[in-house]
């Protein structure tokens, strides 16, 4: 019979929580932790990161933002004991993975797997997940990830980070570039809705699928943090000034940026 290694599962957010809740119905022991208490539900709740990580073969981090990741990090990190595999599945970028390898304990391993997809793929277990890191590291956190989505072996530490940069920058800039053209469709008494469908017809398909998505939950706040960490490219940074130019919308789905633009 396959051993079910024991989970500490950090962060308990829209996607942490139905994450955590996958892998304790594939019958993982699992404690979780989370900064604002009581989402645990009929999860064990830990009191800290260090009481969560505690005899753990496995830790899972799904957290905002590189400096939420660094700060819990720093809590938990010194004790990991030799031979605990820490999976970090939070949208941080490839140097603040780099930055996480650093610190490691000796006989400590570290994939980064970071994932794309929304709420309801993370309660079904259709999330895509890009995963990077030595192989044996990788074959270890594979059983695992696979209960959580579509798992793409990227390659070497920091390169599932890397790639999850370079998809999830695509589609942002993207959804905001449909925003502005939309709200050019406007200017010129062009039907919204036509427009839409005509674009929809084309290569911009997707684009427009995600626009117009009403299962998604991916606030804004959080789309315009992940295109900083693709760089100050002049087209990227100035989709992220767009998205962070109306703060009404900060909350809501990146969708809302197609229907700001009425305004």
């Amino acid at each position: 019979m396959e051993k079910m290694e024991k989970i500490a599962f950090l962060g308990l957010g829209r996607m942490g929580l139905p994450m955590a809740r996958r892998l304790a119905a594939a019958g993982h022991p699992l404690t979780v932790w989370n900064r604002s208490p009581g989402r645990a539900g009929d999860l064990t709740e830990a009191a800290s990161p260090a009481e969560a990580v505690a005899g753990a073969d496995i830790v899972v981090t799904m957290l905002s933002d590189p400096g939420a990741v660094a700060d819990v990090a720093g809590r938990f990190t010194a004790d990991l004991a030799p031979g605990t595999l820490w999976i970090e599945m939070s949208s941080i970028g490839p140097r603040a993975v780099t930055g996480l390898r650093a610190r490691l304990p000796d006989g400590v391993g570290l994939v980064d797997a970071p994932v794309v997809g929304s709420v309801g793929p993370a309660a079904t277990g259709d999330l895509g997940v890009f995963a990077g890191g030595e192989d044996a590291d990788l074959d270890r956190a594979e059983p695992v990830l696979a209960r959580l989505g579509r798992v793409r072996r990227c390659g070497g530490p920091g390169t599932g980070a890397a790639l999850k940069t370079v998809v999830i920058s695509a589609i942002v800039a993207s959804v905001t570039v449909l925003g502005e053209v939309v709200a050019v469709a406007d200017e010129l008494g062009v039907p919204r809705e036509e427009a839409l469908e005509v674009l929809s017809a084309g290569p911009l398909a997707g684009v427009v699928a995600r626009a117009r998505s009403t299962e998604s939950d991916f606030p804004v706040r959080l789309a315009a943090k992940d295109l900083a960490l693709a760089g100050d490219g002049p087209v990227l940074a100035a989709a992220r000034r767009t998205l962070l130019a109306d703060p009404s919308i900060a909350e809501r789905d990146l969708s809302a940026v197609v229907g700001a633009a009425r305004g």
